[in-house]
């Protein structure tokens, strides 16, 4: 009954927030902190509005002065570069994407990813996840994606696995992600066999500044994983 109750409740509070926002409709994020101020303000709700993310990150229009000190690359794998942590409701990250620079097949912890291309391209590959029922079986493509400059993605567990890569080989890309709830483990996958490895994942940067030097026995990024 009690926990009836907070849900309830919960439900009430979501629902007259909701309210509020549709009399009182966020203004359009003209810089990258109106963009993170708003959705701290959206994100306020339990429940997540799929729908009002896309649309307000949509709004956004990409603009390097306010992302470049976010930005930073490594040779040898792409980076995840943490811009604010959405007062514990969402992490919000600048994915910096070398030449040909990829992400392994891998899952969302089941947490809601939005993503937003800030610069260059990047292309997506979704699979179905494998099945239970079979030891090895190479995972199936469901569908492939190219994204531009300014455009938002989204993808959660239910909808499949999928991998990201920046497929030119001579322009570099970098994205905004948003995870919701945040997590810092993900299953990553082979695709010939489907055999599945848990990952932990960190950060390359975080708020601007170069994070310690972490050994490769704990700094793990998915195109790192070697499935066996």
């Amino acid at each position: 009954m009690a926990e009836m109750d907070v849900e309830m409740r919960g439900n009430a509070i979501d629902e007259m927030l909701k309210k509020k926002r549709d009399l009182n409709p966020l203004p359009e994020p003209e810089t990258l902190d109106d963009l993170v101020q708003g959705l701290k303000i959206i994100f306020q709700d339990n429940e997540i509005n799929v729908e009002e993310v896309n649309e307000y990150m949509s709004k956004y229009k990409t603009n390097a002065r306010e992302w470049y000190k976010y930005a930073k690359f490594d040779h040898h794998r792409y980076t995840r570069n943490l811009v604010d942590q959405g007062n514990g409701k969402f992490n919000l990250i600048v994915l910096c994407w070398g030449e040909g620079q990829g992400s392994g097949i891998h899952s969302h912890s089941d947490s809601h990813c939005f993503m937003k291309v800030l610069d260059g391209t990047l292309d997506e590959t979704m699979y179905s996840w494998p099945s239970d029922s079979e030891d090895e079986c190479e995972l199936q493509k469901t569908e492939t994606h190219s994204y531009e400059k300014d455009s938002v993605a989204y993808i959660n567990d239910s909808m499949g696995l999928h991998r990201v890569e920046n497929s030119s080989h001579t322009n570099t890309a970098v994205s905004l992600h948003l995870y919701s709830p945040p997590f810092d483990m993900v299953e990553c996958f082979d695709q010939r066999t489907g055999h599945r490895k848990k990952v932990r994942v960190t950060f390359y940067s975080k708020f601007g500044q170069r994070t310690p030097f972490v050994s490769n026995l704990t700094f793990i990024s998915f195109d790192d994983v070697n499935l066996k």
